[in-house]
């Protein structure tokens, strides 16, 4: 009879691995992961496309730390999907399981294996792990970068029945995405993070005490928004502010990289922003921000006018990508909206408030905003109203065709006029990854997918429903890394 916790943890397996992958189980005390541990992990993850851990929640008179956190322990390591603490014998989970293929250490393959004869059973098969040592901890570190697990996106099929479309028609709103020529406006930034070992706490005062192994940069603010739309697919070019330091030439590099035409102008009179964030584990610690928030000058707003203007009529949306931090004034932000006008070509905007700074009702006449319920507030100066009467009110100040709430793990709220009659309809999407490792890039890869749907004629429900998509494979990884295509006809086909 196998432990009440155990079906549970089946049936989760079962849903996130999905009937194609080839699941891996290893099964271990794990009282401190040490080196050993990670090779034979890694080992494992090569084995198949699944890696189940079974930490033995009971390991008698063979333990150190409690079980929980020897679980906490495994679960920070990258190549594990799934882990959990198992109640029951090895070889009687794994005969409920079924897994493809299950790994022990070395030291096991000439002693007793009571778990070969259930896998014997049902073609499944035992493998000793290699002692292959030409892996360093790091790698995991870099894999929490650099990869996303997509079984741990959950589309919702009750939306796309409401607003009557199929997903795989999604595929076709892709392909329509090279054909768009994108100007990008807006904050340029830098984000930094430092990953660190926890050492402990201090013993001078109540101090967590770490020590940075990994350091990674990555382009962020509108930086990332153009490299997201290029990801995507679309020809695109970006129009920013930085200073006269590294960080602005890193960020001409990486953006080159990334196949986006960027003009980055230079003013001496501020540093390009850079967000650093220390994390240990998977959790962040701390945030340090190296910014200045004035005006860019009048010079200045005149050189970006002139470009903007020599390049709209190559141009079919502009994006503005605004964070308060000075590179858009509203003066400038008029000029641009009038020019675009003139010329019939659509904008959209998304304005992100880190204080009580900010007001997104100040890019008129968008095809799409994006706030924040709080940066909806704050344009509206109300904290009181119900979110539908908060986002109609928004939407007739600023004039947008269509409005997207964002409310963080709740998902979020599509506000639209739809039909020749005006009719205004309101719908919510719930977030789609239910076990996010960063959030920090969720909003742009948003934007940037809806924006391009949109800019194309697909309607607002399945812009949404795209852009959810997108945002929930950018959440699946540390770090912001553009999205592209790819990934997100993979999400789709699964």
């Amino acid at each position: 009879m196998l432990h009440p916790e155990t079906s549970t943890e089946l049936a989760d397996i079962r849903k996130k691995a999905g009937r194609r992958r080839s699941i891996v189980f290893v099964a271990g005390n794990f009282n401190i992961v040490h080196p050993g541990h990670l090779r034979l992990l890694k080992f494992a993850a090569d084995c198949g496309d699944y890696l189940v851990v079974g930490v033995t929640a009971d390991p008698g008179y063979d333990w150190m730390l409690p079980a929980e956190l020897r679980l906490e322990g495994v679960r920070a390591i990258g190549v594990v999907d799934h882990a959990f603490l198992l109640h029951d014998a090895p070889e009687d989970f794994i005969a409920a399981l079924q897994p493809s293929v299950v790994v022990k250490g070395k030291e096991h393959e000439g002693a007793d294996n009571p778990e070969k004869a259930v896998l014997d059973g049902y073609g499944g098969r035992l493998v000793f792990s290699s002692g292959e040592v030409a892996f360093s901890s790091l790698d995991l570190i870099k894999r929490e970068f650099r990869e996303f697990n997509p079984s741990s996106i959950v589309k919702p099929l009750d939306y796309p029945r409401r607003h009557r479309f199929e997903l795989l028609e999604l595929k076709n709103v892709l392909a329509g995405f090279p054909k768009l020529r994108v100007l990008v406006l807006g904050d340029l930034i830098v984000d930094e993070y430092i990953a660190c070992d926890p050492l402990g706490l201090s013993q001078e005062d109540p101090t967590i005490v770490v020590t940075p192994v990994l350091r990674e940069l990555f382009v962020g603010g509108a930086g990332i928004v153009a490299g997201h739309a290029a990801g995507m697919g679309a020809q695109v070019a970006l129009l920013t502010v930085g200073g006269g330091d590294a960080m602005a030439d890193f960020a001409r590099e990486r953006l080159a990289s990334y196949n986006v035409d960027a003009t980055i102008l230079t003013d001496e009179s501020r540093p390009t922003t850079t967000k650093q964030r220390f994390r240990a584990g998977n959790k962040t610690l701390l945030r340090v921000s190296h910014l200045k928030q004035h005006d860019v000058d009048a010079d200045l707003q005149t050189r970006m006018l002139e470009t903007i203007e020599h390049r709209l009529p190559s141009t079919d949306l502009v994006v503005f990508s605004d964070f308060n931090y000075g590179c858009l004034p509203t003066r400038l932000v008029e000029a641009i909206g009038q020019a675009c006008r003139a010329r019939g070509v659509p904008m959209v905007a998304d304005s992100q408030s880190s204080s009580q700074v900010g007001d997104i009702s100040r890019f008129a006449e968008m095809l799409l905003i994006k706030p924040t319920e709080r940066e909806a507030r704050l344009a509206m100066r109300d904290f009181d109203s119900g979110l539908v009467v908060l986002v109609e009110a928004l939407r007739e100040k600023a004039r947008a065709k269509n409005v997207i709430l964002t409310l963080a793990a709740e998902g979020l709220l599509v506000h639209a006029e739809t039909g020749s009659a005006g009719t205004v309809v309101t719908d919510r999407l719930p977030a789609f990854n239910t076990a996010p490792k960063d959030a920090a890039g969720a909003g742009d890869s948003f934007f940037v997918c809806a924006a391009l749907a949109l800019a194309i004629g697909t309607d607002i429900w399945r812009s949404a429903y795209l852009a959810s998509i997108a945002a929930a494979c950018q959440v699946g990884r540390i770090g912001n890394i553009p999205v592209t295509a790819r990934d997100i006809i993979r999400e789709l086909d699964t």
